[in-house]
């Protein structure tokens, strides 16, 4: 709707019209994003649909859909602000796009893209970059809510408790991040910690991957620990007494207004300078470039937290991306493009050619009578 009205408005400046028609673009391409990823085929929906319309859409194809993201990334890069201002933080950047645009690139496994992925990568990641972007001194710091919108962070999800939000029925209508909630410690009483409901608890197969890791302590709450120096938990559904620490409830930022566990002030980070640093490292290596500056930034992430320099191999910047991005939301969208979900995944029951996708909701099938249909392997 936004896009097919704003150039009628009379009142509006042509440099405000311009930057959100740049940010409009950008979301489409982020939501879609996610759903491309999540679904596969899904409607591709560019225009402001008649009512008649609603129940007679079609799915396009997953290249269909990634033509559009490109299309609307590159779109919108030109008309977004190199930086934001403190008054602004949150809203979009040229940087974020062109990482939006990159990742977007990288994940449709196509060694041809690998060259722009790479490219739009080198732009974010290069010292003296003109967005700002650094990587911290200190691991732990980029998750602190009170370190938001730090020199690392290149696309935030803010979050706050000024809505003093306190509505069941519509859990997330306020500005707070729920899911810090779902991953605390259930009916959790001791010190650092809220209680939380005990979800998403790490497994053991990535305790043992990063128990001598130096990332464990900022990454993984030890449970066991916590209970031998005197704190109480309840172990809900497949506990394992280890805990997701970056995004975990923290007494220090509980809100004191409306209902607290809709209202932690606890942002997302969608993407962060590291995270480039190994998505350009693996592209200069599939797209057959420069050796030599995948290990540079490979090297870089790992002389962050004190680890030594190792060869850039994919093998290697996988298992770096693992342990750098880990509980971040990265690790499933990286062994499916990959083609490593069934080895790593099959014992868990991830099956090729079904467990890619999420099953299409019922009802999209219903209303649609039928012009929706299922994913593979779930009819």
């Amino acid at each position: 709707v936004l896009l097919s009205k704003i150039d009628k408005a009379t009142t509006l400046s042509a440099a405000f019209k311009t930057r959100v028609t740049a940010e409009t673009k950008f979301l489409r391409a982020y939501f879609y994003f996610d759903l491309v990823r999540w679904f596969g085929n899904v409607p591709l929906i560019t225009k402001v649909l008649e009512t008649s319309e609603l129940y007679a859409q079609t799915q396009s194809t997953p290249a269909q859909i990634y033509a559009q993201i490109e299309k609307d990334l590159r779109d919108a890069i030109p008309g977004l602000p190199i930086t934001i201002s403190d008054a602004e933080k949150g809203r979009i950047s040229q940087g974020a796009a062109k990482a939006q645009l990159g990742k977007v690139l990288l994940y449709q496994n196509d060694n041809a893209k690998m060259t722009e992925a790479a490219t739009l990568f080198e732009d974010i990641n290069r010292v003296g970059n003109p967005y700002g972007y650094s990587l911290l001194p200190n691991y732990a710091d980029i998750f602190n809510p009170a370190n938001k919108f730090n020199a690392e962070a290149i696309l935030e999800i803010p979050h706050s408790n000024n809505a003093a939000w306190s509505d069941w029925g519509y859990i997330n209508g306020g500005e707070g991040n729920v899911g810090t909630q779902f991953v605390g410690m259930d009916s959790y009483n001791g010190d650092t910690y809220s209680s939380g409901w005990g979800f998403c608890p790490i497994t053991l197969d990535l305790v043992n991957v990063m128990k001598n890791d130096p990332r464990f302590a900022a990454t993984i709450i030890d449970g066991a620990a916590l209970k031998a120096a005197g704190g109480t938990y309840n172990g809900r559904y497949q506990n394992t007494d280890y805990f997701i620490k970056k995004y975990a409830p923290l007494k220090a930022f509980r809100s004191a207004s409306g209902v607290a566990e809709q209202n932690w002030p606890i942002d997302e980070i969608e993407i962060r300078l590291a995270d480039t640093y190994l998505m350009q490292a693996e592209a200069l290596i599939r797209g057959g470039g420069s050796a030599a500056r995948a290990k540079e930034l490979l090297d870089a992430v790992r002389a962050r937290v004190g680890l030594a320099s190792i060869p850039a191999t994919l093998d290697n910047i996988y298992a770096e991306r693992r342990l750098e991005l880990a509980t971040e939301g990265h690790r499933f969208f990286d062994l499916v493009r990959t083609g490593r979900a069934v080895a790593v995944l099959g014992p868990s029951g991830y099956k090729a050619g079904k467990s890619e996708y999420l099953p299409i909701p019922l009802n999209e099938i219903e209303v649609t009578k039928g012009g929706i249909k299922q994913n593979p392997g779930y009819n």
